[in-house]
């Protein structure tokens, strides 16, 4: 039973492949993704490995890596780990815009599953999620608006209505991003360019709005493109948000001696994550996959 839980929002620096392992459709290589929403999203056993891989490079303790993530397979010694992420579900996607290069985009549905998951994790989250037709968003910055008070978002375009969401937006780049110097431009934008669509058309966004890449294999002795070579990967697209629990335990090596707390274990989590830059997912000799991590306790 884990008796601590906090919130961690992931917000992608660099186009992130979490990969669903097999193909449906045209794409080689899709990303994981919800059955039920069809929102992209990340397994939590993939944010633990992750973590995991990465953890000397981001100052863990060594002595302490089996205890909060538990041994590895085939150990003598056997037992259950402290640490515990869930899947991390999609709360903001960018959206290319005709004005101001492209929005922060959510809708009712992520907002709703968003301020239950921070709840849980004792984490207070007042918003206000308004109601959203198809074909109507609502749209914080008025400079976003065409002369005819329409949103161009892609192809698309929306018909504005009246709503406050200005202190939800604030809300959001307030917990979502560190507070820090080099992210104080993506958190003014952030509060000042978010966009609710409705569930059908951001679920429309969440699919085909993701960053596909061709690669080619290059036959070693010709130098030229190998027979058969040609593949698409899936990417979640860079300033992308996703929200994943976080829970902890005392750890449970049955040594006695150096077992920690459950509120041990969690701010050992928070001081090892929170505002750093991890790698997620393949790709990374690509520059693929960076994520920097905030985490909210309750």
């Amino acid at each position: 039973m884990f008796q601590k839980q906090a919130a961690v929002f992931f917000y992608a620096v660099s186009p992130v492949h979490m990969g669903a392992g097999q193909a449906v459709d045209v794409i080689d290589n899709p990303i994981q993704r919800e059955r039920h929403t069809g929102h992209p999203c990340f397994a939590g056993s993939g944010i633990k490995g992750a973590i995991r891989h990465g953890f000397a490079a981001l100052d863990g303790n060594p002595a302490h890596i089996d205890l909060l993530f538990g041994p590895e397979s085939g150990s003598s010694e056997l037992h259950a780990g402290a640490v515990s992420f869930g899947d991390a579900q999609l709360v903001v996607l960018p959206v290319r815009s005709l004005k101001g290069g492209y929005v922060y985009a959510t809708c009712p549905l992520a907002l709703g599953r968003a301020r239950r998951l921070l709840t849980l994790c004792g984490v207070q989250a007042k918003w206000v999620v308004p109601d959203v037709a198809q074909g109507q968003c609502v749209v914080n910055n008025a400079a976003l608006l065409s002369d005819n008070g329409t949103l161009y978002l892609e192809a698309f375009e929306y018909t504005n209505v009246a709503a406050d969401i200005t202190a939800l937006a604030q809300d959001i780049a307030d917990t979502a991003l560190p507070n820090a110097p080099e992210y104080a431009f993506f958190r003014e934008k952030l509060g000042r360019d978010l966009v609710v669509l409705s569930d059908s058309d951001f679920s429309y966004f969440s699919q085909y709005a993701m960053l596909v890449e061709p690669h080619v294999r290059i036959d070693p002795k010709s130098g030229a493109a190998k027979e058969g070579g040609l593949f698409y990967t899936e990417n979640l697209p860079p300033e992308s948000i996703m929200l994943a629990p976080l829970m902890a335990s005392q750890t449970r090596s049955g040594k006695g001696n150096g077992e920690l707390s459950a509120a041990e274990v969690l701010s050992q989590m928070k001081t090892l994550i929170d505002t750093q830059v991890m790698q997620f997912g393949g790709d990374a000799t690509t520059g693929r996959g960076l994520v920097v991590a905030r985490v909210l306790e309750g």
